[in-house]
């Protein structure tokens, strides 16, 4: 495996997802008439970024960015909470209590506004992750929205019920060849990256990435090393060949 192996999830800047302006726009209406949304598509293709792109715009939405236990859903409620309100305090003695306290705890908070959790990075959640969700989307009447990286939704397991409606669907694609080579263009200046041949590898990378924002992303950090450098060209070959191994 390649060195560089740790950098499989780069910072993004969420502030720019124009892209993805139409999904960005269905999520927003889909908060406005306060209904759940299942956002699905493959690895590197973008749900997180149009998640914290979204959550940016909505000050009452709470962004968990894992989901692996009903007690890490709780606490993650509780940080988003009082993140979004100051006037939320979390509990002093939070560490002592337990999960059925801090659920309750987050059902009162949840019933003072209109809220909406956005829970990010979900895998097959248990029974009892579900269950949570569940109660918390139903009797606090808040709205979820959360995303899966299979296209066919088993990451997601019993909360696909919650997205009965094809309209609580959302599927992200790839990037169309113009669309992605326009944010390859965009991702290279923001990571201040230049080659003599730059313009003839970044159609190679969206090629070579079927046009997935995560994995054009991933080709581009890895033209900053030196392993993939010969004066001031990007070495295509070698890169290919390195990411093919790597990715995923």
């Amino acid at each position: 495996m390649p060195s560089y192996s740790a950098q499989r999830e780069p910072t993004l800047e969420y502030r720019s997802c124009v892209e993805r302006e139409e999904e960005l726009e269905r999520l927003r209406e889909q908060a406005r008439v306060r209904k759940p949304m299942l956002i699905f598509g493959p690895e590197g293709v973008g749900k997180t970024r149009l998640l914290r792109t979204f959550v940016e715009s909505q000050p009452l939405a709470l962004y968990v960015a894992q989901t692996r236990s009903p007690r890490e859903l709780l606490l993650g409620l509780l940080e988003a909470l009082h993140s979004a309100d100051e006037r939320i305090k979390t509990p002093a003695n939070i560490g002592a209590l337990s999960s059925r306290s801090l659920k309750g705890i987050v059902h009162r908070t949840l019933d003072t506004r209109r809220f909406l959790m956005v829970l990010d990075h979900l895998h097959a959640p248990s029974g009892v992750v579900s269950g949570t969700i569940k109660d918390l989307h139903y009797y606090g009447r808040t709205p979820v929205f959360f995303a899966s990286r299979s296209p066919h939704m088993e990451d997601v397991g019993a909360l696909r019920l919650l997205c009965a409606r094809s309209s609580e669907r959302l599927e992200l694609k790839n990037l169309p060849p113009q669309v992605g080579l326009e944010f390859a263009q965009r991702e290279a200046e923001r990571i201040d990256l230049w080659a003599s041949n730059l313009g003839s590898i970044l159609p190679l990378l969206v090629q070579w990435s079927d046009g997935n924002p995560g994995a054009i992303i991933y080709m581009l950090k890895m033209a900053q090393l030196p392993k993939y450098r010969t004066g001031d060209q990007i070495k295509a070959h070698i890169l290919y060949v390195d990411y093919r191994m790597g990715w995923r």
